[in-house]
């Protein structure tokens, strides 16, 4: 009995059977992430041998269907950019590391900011009277700043991550900040520390290293130094960026 011809499907079926298989393996990117990030000695045998060899089926999905997977990869950031859930940053040094430097860092960069500008959004049209009632003494001072500093107050924000993610994106949607604007500033801001880690993803271990995980091969000087510039860069950019601010703002 011969197999069914794929070609003559029809193409929605063609791209469902490998679409959520897709969308499944960014997933593991990110519990990959996590895991690394908690070290790998604290992962069982049974359940690391599986990350393994869900990763490489990952690793096989990127290479015959690359779009599915960057487009899940994109739709999984901004869902967790836009609700404010946590993962965000392991997320980023989980897609550095499948990705590649430059095509992590696009895709990290657009589905974060287009996660922020959902959050922005949501906060201005239909969250309005709720957080401004939850968060009240954070917005007056988002409020006072912004109409002193403006735009460039939102930049130094995303360049120091001082106040949280989710307080930034609902204080500037209740601003009179345009969207543009918003999205624009937020991709600038956001643009440095999402390179650094996105530079600490592709520093963690290839799966060669993984399959026979030793600390030399993890702590290895290129990740050492990404994660060394990581600690100190909001106290660089903090120095930075008070030369830039009036003396009777502060």
């Amino acid at each position: 009995m011969t197999e069914p011809d794929n070609t003559t499907q029809p193409p929605s079926v063609r791209r469902g059977r490998w679409l959520l298989p897709a969308v499944g393996c960014v997933l593991l990117v990110a519990i990959s992430g996590i895991l690394l990030s908690g070290g790998i000695g604290q992962v069982s045998s049974a359940i690391f041998e599986f990350l393994i060899a869900a990763l490489t089926q990952l690793r096989q999905a990127q290479i015959e269907h690359p779009a599915a997977v960057y487009l899940g990869a994109f739709v999984l950031y901004v869902v967790v950019a836009g609700l404010s859930l946590p993962g965000a940053a392991v997320m980023t040094l989980a897609y550095g590391w499948m990705f590649g430097f430059w095509p992590a860092l696009i895709l990290v960069s657009l589905s974060s900011t287009t996660g922020a500008t959902v959050a922005f959004l949501m906060s201005r049209y239909l969250l309005r009277d709720v957080i401004q009632h939850r968060f009240a003494q954070q917005l007056a001072g988002i409020n006072a700043a912004f109409e002193r500093e403006g735009a460039f107050y939102l930049f130094t924000l995303r360049l120091i991550p001082a106040v949280p993610f989710f307080v930034v994106n609902a204080g500037m949607g209740l601003t009179p900040i345009s969207v543009r604007t918003f999205w624009w500033v937020s991709l600038l801001g956001m643009l440095p520390g999402t390179m650094l880690y996105v530079y600490a993803g592709t520093s963690l271990p290839g799966l060669d290293e993984l399959k026979n995980p030793s600390v030399t091969k993890i702590l290895n000087p290129q990740l050492l130094i990404a994660f060394t510039v990581l600690g100190l860069f909001p106290l660089l950019v903090k120095k930075i960026a008070a030369r830039f601010i009036r003396p009777s703002d502060r």
